[in-house]
């Protein structure tokens, strides 16, 4: 499964040498493949490397899709609830059995526990089963010569002919049209950099082998900053009354704060009196799920910076932790997504950044509506209700 709204959020570029170069794009293709040819050699890339680079191509339908890539407007709880499916937590049990030395040895040496990983192992790729079918290198090369985001792409397709001169790849590796690879969907930076042989057989095998996934993943994670021993994401309740507009993912306070404003645990023990770091977040207001989210829940959005994907996933391992499902409550209605294309409209005229007008309730637009909820005497809680569009 791919979202690659999400996954464009989590690209970086790699810094490999040539930087100055990494900025061309367009033009002659073949002019350009031999600017990247130069780059690649000078920065120690081989022969088997260079060779393939012969190979690659424009695939148009790679620029189908990164043009027409959007953001899901489901709620929380259709996402989770489609997501978050027997199969998953069938086999992502499964598998935390199967693999259970390997899920070991990733948390004793970068300190992520297994059901964190088997999350993204299933939501990415059904534990290897759905790895995509583009040519990486085609893929790649597409999009680092296309002008939307050489600065992006380039150093992915540079960090892949890395990849196939060290023989970790073949050259017509396959994978999303994104050019991530494998059971965990890495792009070929975080798998050249990152890459762990899990199995012992020398090399680095991320579709193939899920050791090698499973504990480059935990690599890719500790590299992120995830803080072993600590917690991710709980449900919690809120109270009828609070300050909502503390509330949101942005606004950390210790959780002797939330406890005073009488957030509980879901079973309705009390929050430790502790200066722990957290936020409430509310994906569907104050009358829908609610949960307390950790420093380690960053992480998350680190590997993919939507909100409703990460607190998919972050849900998803604490239920293969042994969590119930969360309780949706009675969230207020929403809006539909041409009604928030409107909202995003009124909030734009008001001087609010909500970036596109695009019906997606993001940040920008969560963000905007906390402050016009405040404004007009609403609970301040970021989701966009009827009451608020016709206030406005």
């Amino acid at each position: 499964m791919r979202k690659k709204s999400i996954a464009l959020g989590a690209l970086f570029a790699f810094g490999f040498a040539g930087s100055a170069v990494a900025q061309q794009c367009g033009g002659d293709f073949n002019a350009w493949r031999e600017g990247v040819r130069q780059e690649a050699a000078a920065d120690g890339i081989g022969e088997r490397g260079l060779s393939a680079l012969n190979g690659a191509g424009i695939d148009q339908k790679v620029l189908q899709r990164d043009r027409a890539q959007g953001v899901f407007n489901q709620t929380f709880a259709e996402f989770a609830g489609r997501m978050i499916n027997d199969y998953r937590l069938r086999n992502g049990a499964a598998n935390l059995k199967k693999y259970a030395n390997t899920f070991a040895r990733a948390e004793n040496e970068f300190g992520v526990p297994g059901p964190v990983i088997a999350s993204f192992w299933a939501l990415e790729t059904d534990f290897g089963a759905v790895q995509g079918d583009f040519s990486t290198l085609d893929a790649l090369a597409t999009l680092a010569h296309d002008c939307r985001r050489p600065e992006i792409f380039r150093p992915q397709l540079i960090a892949l002919l890395h990849l196939i001169d060290k023989g970790w790849v073949p050259a017509n590796v396959t994978g999303a049209w994104a050019g991530e690879i494998g059971q965990m969907q890495m792009l070929p930076s975080d798998y050249y950099t990152k890459g762990v042989d899990g199995d012992g057989d020398g090399k680095v095998d991320l579709k193939g082998s899920s050791p090698d996934a499973i504990l480059t993943a935990a690599k890719n994670l500790q590299s992120l900053g995830w803080k072993p021993g600590q917690p991710w994401m709980e449900e919690v309740r809120v109270p009828d009354q609070m300050a909502w507009e503390k509330t949101g993912r942005v606004t950390k306070l210790p959780r002797s704060e939330w406890a005073a404003m009488g957030v509980t645990y879901r079973d309705g023990s009390p929050l430790p009196a502790d200066g722990m770091a957290t936020a409430v977040v509310l994906p569907m207001g104050h009358k829908g799920p609610a949960f307390l989210v950790y420093d380690n829940y960053d992480i998350y959005l680190e590997w993919n910076q939507s909100l409703i994907y990460t607190l998919t996933a972050a849900h998803l391992a604490a239920r293969l932790a042994g969590a119930p499902r969360f309780d949706v409550r009675s969230p207020e209605q929403g809006l539909a997504p041409e009604t928030m294309k409107q909202l995003q409209t009124k909030l734009a005229a008001r001087g609010h950044d909500v970036g596109k007008i695009d019906g997606i309730l993001g940040a920008g637009t969560r963000e905007a509506v906390r402050q016009e909820q405040q404004r007009l005497g609403l609970p301040a809680d970021g989701w966009p209700t009827p009451t608020l569009f016709s206030n406005l």
